[in-house]
């Protein structure tokens, strides 16, 4: 009986002290409040056509790192539909798979980085309408697209790993689905997510998940 009892007392007193050392889960940040990224960190895109690797430096752009580091966290881009893909232009994302994840954050702005990198082939930007007003939409330049710069389009990382699965991406549809920021055509896509654009445009290529991997 007091073994019994004594192993009983022990089980407990283990059972108590796991709880106790067990890391509580991280809680997730209100929409539009950054986390201080990395200086360097890299990004992992399991995505519909194989792994695509970026590699973020947060100096180039503090303000779109953060935003980039703060919404992979959050699993912001986990099943977003890469919904512009232009050949030898660039491929755009992120609008939301849940619409109502895409409107906690669509007004929760960034302000401008300087430009201090070109946007050259492979390397990643903030989409934007007006200054001042990124969110959460990226595009990856699928060419020198220097020209941008003096637009206020600020790269904060660039591809290291997966180009040609960038390139592979699904273009059937072009501009024709939903465009950029500035086409005026995305209010269907935020309102409908996934939803609409299975609907619409079921062979659109996508991310599985995103997640920070260095």
């Amino acid at each position: 009986m007091r073994t019994a009892a004594f192993s009983i007392g022990a089980l407990a007193v283990f059972l108590g002290l796991s709880t106790a050392c067990r890391v509580a889960p991280r809680a997730p940040s209100a929409p539009g409040t950054d986390l201080r990224a990395p200086d360097h960190f890299q990004v992992e895109l399991d995505t519909s056509r194989g792994p695509v690797v970026l590699d973020v430096e947060r100096g180039w752009a503090p303000h779109g790192a953060d935003r980039f580091y703060t919404l992979v966290r959050e699993h912001y881009y986990d099943q977003a539909r890469f919904f512009r893909m232009v050949p030898g232009r660039w491929v755009q994302f992120g609008i939301a798979a849940d619409p109502a994840v895409s409107a906690a954050w669509r007004d929760k702005t960034i302000p401008d980085d300087p430009n201090r990198q070109s946007n050259v082939l492979g390397t990643i930007a903030f989409a934007f309408a007006v200054p001042h007003g990124r969110t959460t939409q990226v595009y990856i330049s699928l060419r020198d697209n220097s020209y941008e710069d003096k637009q206020g389009f600020a790269p904060f990382g660039k591809v290291i790993q997966g180009m040609d699965v960038v390139t592979s991406l699904y273009s059937g549809y072009g501009e024709r689905a939903v465009g950029g920021i500035r086409a005026g055509r995305q209010e269907q896509a935020y309102a409908g997510g996934n939803a609409y654009l299975e609907k619409n445009f079921p062979k659109m290529d996508f991310i599985r998940r995103a997640r920070i991997v260095r």
